[in-house]
This record gives structure tokens, C-alpha cells and sequence, in this order.
């Protein structure tokens, strides 16, 4: 069967790999640090996907500017603490391996530091299989769409030949933005009510069901 997809697109955090519940823990821990308050959950699950510095206005939104560096400080330090210890979601690099092999170029867009990025494919293994990848410290943070129009560029591969895959609202406006189609994965960091608003190819509840609809309609 034809490919219907040259270019298929992975947010990192919630989709890929399981840190999801890290990076809240992280945000909340931050704010312990500075003697705030914590978001709840909710809150800080959303921000998810956002470079960190907008997630952790978005999350804390009264704290004064000048503290901000401050709080992202603390954040990395929680963060990092724990970062080797997290996992990609089962099943993930065998998925990654297969949609290799099948001749799909694979890229990553997230909302990382390129020092984050790197350090997680270090740890997953994963960096291999990936031929580029786009971070929040080199692009507009999504939903802008720089960093799929950047990828696009780079592999000269028209929108409609361009899949976003990715766990979080801000993920799929990006994809509507460039003009990219797009699926959702609903094991991540954002409901699956507020992902169905951006009209995805698909919604997907395990990466068992993402491998499946790869082989079917990708």
C-alpha cells in the first residue's frame, strides 16, 4: 500500500516517553521550594508540551516575574533528579523501530530544552531512529507553527505528507496551525474531551492502538 504519510512528527513528553506524572510532581515540588502554592494537578498537567518557561507561567501565572527564574531553577533540579529513572511508554521503541524501518522520516517536536532532548535520547535510546527534531529553546513554543514548518523545510515534505502525533491540545493547534494532519494520543497529559475538539485522524488509548493504526493507515 501507498505511504500516506512521508513525515510523521512525535511530541516527546507524554507521548513517547511516560513523564507525564514526573513533570507535574517537579512543578508542584518547585513551588514548595519557593513557599507558593501548588497548582492542582489539572493545571499543571496542561501545561505540559509548552517550552518551560511559558509552562511555568501557565501554571503559576501570580508569581511575581523576577521569580521566575527562580522557580524554573528549582524545576530542573526536581526534574533532573529523577529523569533517568523514567521509561517510554510500553511498546513505544518497538513502534519507533518498525515505522523506521518501513521508510517513514521520523522527527520529534517538543517542548524540551535541546539539552533535555538530547539527554533523553541518550537515556531511551531512541535518538538513532529519529533524522531530526525540533526543541523550545531554538523555536516559538506551540502552538506556533514553527517548529513543523521548520521540519517540513528541512525534509522538503508538503503538509499533507506531514502526521503530528502527540498527546496535548497544544500539539494538535499546532499541527492545525501549519496546516499538518494530526493524532492523538490519549495516554498522556491531556483529557481525551479537550483533544476531540481539534478534530485529530484519530484517537488513540495505548501505543498498541497507535502501532495498529499506523499499519492501517499510515
Amino acid at each position: 500500500m501507498a505511504k500516506r504519510f512521508d513525515l510523521l512528527v512525535f511530541d516527546w513528553d507524554g507521548t513517547l516517553m511516560d513523564s507525564a506524572g514526573a513533570i507535574v510532581a517537579a512543578i508542584q515540588a518547585a513551588c514548595r521550594d519557593l513557599g507558593i502554592e501548588e497548582p492542582p494537578e489539572s493545571r499543571a498537567r496542561h501545561v505540559i508540551g509548552l517550552g518551560l518557561g511559558d509552562a511555568l507561567r501557565h501554571a503559576v501565572p501570580d508569581l511575581p516575574e523576577q521569580r521566575y527564574p527562580q522557580m524554573i531553577d528549582r524545576y530542573r533540579h526536581h526534574y533532573l533528579s529523577r529523569d533517568h529513572e523514567l521509561t517510554l511508554f510500553a511498546g513505544a521503541e518497538q513502534m519507533i523501530a518498525e515505522l523506521s524501518e518501513a521508510g517513514f522520516m521520523l522527527a520529534v517536536a517538543t517542548g524540551k530544552s535541546r539539552l533535555g532532548l538530547d539527554r533523553a535520547f541518550k537515556v531511551s535510546g531512541l535518538g538513532p531512529y529519529f533524522h531530526d527534531s525540533r526543541c523550545a529553546d531554538e523555536c516559538h513554543s506551540k502552538p506556533h507553527p514553527q517548529m513543523l514548518e521548520e521540519l517540513m523545510s528541512a525534509f522538503a515534505v508538503l503538509p499533507e505528507r506531514t502526521l503530528m502525533i502527540g498527546d496535548t491540545t497544544h500539539d494538535l493547534q499546532m499541527a492545525k496551525n501549519a496546516g499538518v494532519a494530526s493524532l492523538a494520543v490519549a495516554y498522556g497529559a491531556h483529557p481525551a474531551e479537550s483533544l476531540d475538539v481539534l478534530e485529530p485522524l484519530a484517537r488513540l488509548h495505548d501505543v498498541e492502538e497507535l502501532r495498529e493504526w499506523f499499519s492501517r493507515n499510515a
